[in-house]
């Protein structure tokens, strides 16, 4: 691997000390057959990472990992860095790419890719490729690059995307193929089941299940939400009473939500979010009735895209997660 490469953005992150056991999103993976691509989109905090760790470890496949950044961006250090990730499951997988791209004549990004596809399809068993933290990427060519592999996944091949943000391909086409596997936040909310295992299992809570249940609807099962719940009642006398009182406009929920969510949007979606925050269902003719915005079911599109937090109710409506109306509030 070239010195330029930091190796530690292709190392599996360590499984966590208190994980909660997800078998149902275990096997949700699992429910594709090769060639398969998993998107797993969800906002901050909703445990993408560790399942796909996870879901390494209990199925022991040859995977490479690659937790990406805003610099790869680049298309040759993109491309680089999965054939170098690529290169941990078999160091015959991703060395043609690889020695391609030190060429010092510059090769073609589509010569690059057929090396890589062909090395991958070329190997005696099953490999899977997980990207970690996709939103980061804004450039057309990395999304064109990484698109024309899913378009053309060797019969052994499986790719995990982990992102905030869907990625700007056409989805329908994969949905349609049945080629794609999805996981949202729906999927990923803690069950009543997943949130009592978590605060009176792991953090030794010896909570009620009716205080289970009230932690578990007033954070809407969003696992960051929970965590943050379970610091601060660690060392309370008044659970019961900082139960009943719970809301998201808690101290470290507002400023997760600020710094992670909030923080990272355009001025225009963070005053659209304030202005329709009194709404307990947005849907576009309401919002621009409310905002005078004649572009607020685009704006509605790119929130959902977003993943921030809005709940889809149905025929085209949707509710704001109460965690971050308090913090817009």
């Amino acid at each position: 691997m070239s010195s330029s490469l930091l190796k530690t953005k292709l190392h599996i992150p360590q499984a966590r000390p208190v994980l909660v056991a997800r078998p149902r999103l275990i096997e949700r993976i699992n429910q594709h057959d090769c060639p398969c691509f998993t998107l797993i989109s969800a906002p901050a905090g909703f445990g993408k990472t560790t399942l796909l760790s996870d879901w390494v470890r209990q199925n022991q496949v040859p995977a490479a990992w690659l937790s990406l950044d805003a610099n790869d961006n680049d298309p040759v250090r993109f491309l680089s860095y999965v054939a170098a990730a690529l290169m941990t499951v078999d160091p015959r997988v991703g060395d043609d790419a690889l020695a391609a791209i030190r060429s010092p004549q510059s090769q073609p990004i589509d010569l690059i890719l057929a090396l890589l596809i062909n090395d991958i399809a070329e190997y005696s068993g099953t490999v899977a490729m997980i990207f970690d933290d996709y939103q980061l990427i804004a450039s057309e060519q990395v999304h064109q690059a990484l698109f024309s592999v899913i378009e053309h996944l060797p019969p052994n091949m499986h790719i995990l995307l982990a992102t905030r943000v869907d990625p700007p391909w056409p989805l329908a086409r994969f949905r349609a193929r049945g080629t794609m596997n999805e996981i949202r936040a729906s999927d990923l909310r803690f069950t009543q089941q997943e949130t009592d295992h978590f605060l009176n299992e792991i953090m030794d809570l010896s909570l009620s299940s009716i205080e289970i249940s009230k932690l578990g609807d007033r954070t809407e099962g969003w696992i960051a939400g929970l965590q943050m719940v379970a610091l601060s009642l660690k060392d309370r006398q008044d659970r019961s009473q900082f139960i009943e009182t719970f809301s998201g406009s808690h101290r470290f929920i507002l400023d997760y939500l600020m710094e992670e969510v909030l923080e990272r949007q355009t001025s225009e979606l963070r005053t659209f979010l304030l202005e329709t925050s009194i709404l307990d269902r947005l849907c576009a003719p309401l919002c621009e009735c409310l905002t005078g915005h004649q572009t607020a079911q685009k704006i509605l599109d790119q929130i959902d895209q977003s993943n921030l937090f809005l709940i889809p109710l149905g025929d085209e409506r949707r509710s704001m997660s109460s965690c971050l109306q308090r913090v817009v509030i």
